[in-house]
């Protein structure tokens, strides 16, 4: 039977709106609780300042720390699997793992970024070591990697320079945006750097407590305030959480940038924070926050 086109098109447009209406009430019921969290350290190994967490498609998780072993590496089952960055970090901040599952990290103890292979082979070193600056080959204490659909990467340079740099895949200089400043487009200290999957940077403008929302050229297109983003993560559906750093709380963010639902207060217990910084999802879900205070990794069971 031919039905006529404009009620297909209708029923099409109904099909939608059911499916987003689940999607967004699939949302609304995220929850998490404290769970415990087994790895595997190297014997004689402590742990030090908790900077950056992340994971790669077969669940291993690379933990960035203040200390000796700084990138260490786990296998989904916690076991420990391999350690660098002894001879080359100076002071841990920032870890993503990009799309081609490369291990990116931000050092501002030697204003360094860094690309690693999985093993830990030096691929890239972006910046001049021990030596800070403004030019567009030098950071001054970078804090975090986001990357573009195109393969480019953002860098937020970040505690000495209040701006975002952008280069290519192979680390080609391509432009920057951004002044110190409390106005839009302007930074205090832009802590954390996020590409969604829409095409636009989300940068945490931590002293000003705010999200700025730029496009991929740097274009101020929304800002979300309300909260001190330390870190954030968005898991595999889209969903935003941040760490602030300030409340000691974990925070999930809906489309306009309003708290939907937050997790944690000040403590030692587990699901209480001492300076939340960075956080990463697993692959089934689970949030994982690292503490600069609190020296640990804990771990949010997604209920």
């Amino acid at each position: 039977m031919n039905l006529p086109r404009r009620f297909c098109l209708l029923s099409f447009s109904i099909i939608c709106l059911i499916l987003t209406a689940e999607f967004t009430s699939a949302a609304d019921k995220i929850d998490f609780e404290p769970a415990a969290i087994s790895i595997e350290l190297p014997e004689g190994l402590a742990l030090g300042p908790c900077s950056a967490v992340d994971f790669d498609s077969k669940g291993r998780m690379y933990l960035f720390h203040r200390g000796p072993q700084p990138i260490l590496c786990f296998d989904s089952n916690g076991k420990f699997v391999r350690s660098w960055g002894d001879k080359l970090i100076g002071q841990a901040h920032g870890l993503r793992v990009a799309p081609d599952e490369t291990i990116w990290v931000t050092d501002i103890g030697n204003h360094m970024v860094f690309q690693f292979s999985p093993k830990g082979k030096l691929l890239l070193a972006l910046g001049q070591a021990g030596k800070p600056g403004d030019s567009q080959d030098q950071f001054n204490k970078p804090t975090d990697i986001a990357f573009g659909p195109q393969g480019e990467f953002y860098i937020s340079d970040g505690y000495g320079n209040s701006r975002v740099m952008k280069f290519a895949a192979n680390g080609k200089y391509l432009g920057q945006w951004g002044t110190p400043g409390k106005g839009p487009g302007e930074f205090n200290l832009p802590h954390s750097i996020l590409v969604d999957a829409t095409g636009r940077v989300l940068v945490g403008d931590r002293e000003n407590d705010r999200v700025q929302i730029f496009d991929l050229e740097g274009n101020l297109r929304e800002i979300w305030t309300g909260f001190a983003p330390y870190g954030m993560e968005f898991d595999s559906r889209g969903n935003l959480f941040v760490a602030d750093g300030r409340a000691n709380k974990v925070l999930q963010l809906n489309a306009s940038g309003k708290v939907e639902n937050s997790w944690g207060k000040t403590g030692k217990r587990p699901g209480e924070y001492n300076l939340p910084h960075m956080l990463a999802v697993d692959t089934a879900g689970n949030l994982f926050v690292t503490e600069i205070g609190g020296k640990r990794l804990q771990k949010l069971q997604r209920k």
